[in-house]
């Protein structure tokens, strides 16, 4: 029912009451006199008086609601600035700019949450690009290699090269799924087993697993400091490292130098990887944890990088409600800071 409409029938309303009050006053007191004159001269001035009070007083209670439901239509018609509070319903009743705060947070909430869905269905569609562009170069020459050794004539050299290249791609594919499938993991809601973890034996174990890679470039790795321990998932937090050290070592030269010192910082648990390698240059080190971005994509593909491993370090280290920065070092190189919160000694 429309507002106006509204304040007429409670006035109405309001107005009958009034006319039957005068002329139950003129029944009951002026028996006798003329009912029609008493009728005009009281009961019809009465009504009048209670319909032109009455439509004055709903329009003061009923002209800030009237606004508020124009805006709520607003709103759903996808006017996403409207906003309730304004002058005229700050000088209305409290019950009135309450009502209006109130409607004000959940349109702020709406808005939030049509701005979050809108940025996630264009994540969504930039990593299904992403996705699409990184899948297209290794089954591009995957398809080449595999049609060029159709022909019968192909040297056998020539064969073997094209072979290698296969299971190169191939290999590659792999590791590209197995990151999407770790990073899905990752951020996505499955359980995790937290336990205190000795970042000392992290490092260690990585840096074990890594030392036939690094052994096969001559890289030198050390490792020194302590840390305190922290919450984590050891698998998880080894991964960091392991991503991180691997990372540096496809930037380094042959025979280069990578460093990974512990340290305890203020309630933080800290793992810097620092390298003797030429850095990143002048691009936003934000950028390194992007999904795909390489500083070089010419040189990481050549090395087998996914473009994924810091960008799982981040998913990794903001589960463990840690913080991963990157840096250029003075004298060249880079250097990744870890920091995770510690937990307290162990009181033997």
């Amino acid at each position: 029912m429309q507002y106006r409409t509204i304040r007429i029938l409670l006035s109405l309303i309001s107005a009958a009451f009034a006319v039957s009050i005068a002329l139950g006053f003129v029944v009951i007191v002026l028996i006798g006199s003329d009912p029609l004159y008493w009728l005009l001269a009281l009961a019809l001035p009465m009504g009048l008086l209670a319909y032109v009070c009455s439509y004055a007083a709903t329009g003061i209670y009923l002209g800030p609601l009237a606004r508020i439901v124009l805006k709520v239509k607003q709103l759903a018609e996808g006017n996403l600035s409207v906003r309730f509070m304004d002058e005229r319903i700050a000088n209305s009743s409290l019950g009135i700019q309450e009502f209006a705060e109130t409607l004000d947070t959940v349109s702020s909430r709406v808005r939030a949450s049509m701005a979050e869905v809108a940025a996630e269905g264009k994540r969504q569609g930039q990593f299904i690009s992403d996705v699409s562009h990184e899948l297209r170069t290794p089954l591009t020459a995957i398809h080449g290699a595999a049609e060029t050794m159709l022909d019968e004539d192909i040297a056998y050299d020539d064969r073997q090269r094209f072979c290698e290249t296969i299971i190169r791609e191939s290999e590659r594919l792999t590791r590209l799924a197995n990151d999407l499938l770790t990073l899905q993991r990752i951020e996505g809601d499955g359980e995790t087993v937290l336990k205190r973890v000795n970042l000392h034996t992290i490092v260690e174990n990585a840096a074990d697993m890594l030392r036939p890679l690094l052994e096969a470039r001559e890289v030198e790795l050390t490792v020194t400091g302590e840390a305190p321990d922290v919450l984590g998932d050891p698998d998880r937090l080894q991964q960091v490292v392991l991503n991180l050290v691997d990372n540096a070592n496809r930037m380094v030269a042959e025979g280069g130098h990578i460093g990974v010192n512990l340290s305890g910082i203020k309630g933080y648990s800290v793992i810097t990887v620092s390298d003797d390698g030429p850095g990143f240059g002048d691009i936003d080190p934000a950028r390194l944890f992007d999904r795909f971005y390489r500083g070089d994509s010419s040189r990481a593909r050549t090395t087998g990088g996914t473009g994924l491993g810091l960008t799982i370090v981040k998913a990794i280290v903001a589960a463990h409600d840690g913080t991963v920065e990157a840096l250029n070092l003075p004298d060249g190189g880079a250097c990744f800071i870890v920091a995770i919160p510690a937990l307290p000694a162990l009181i033997d």
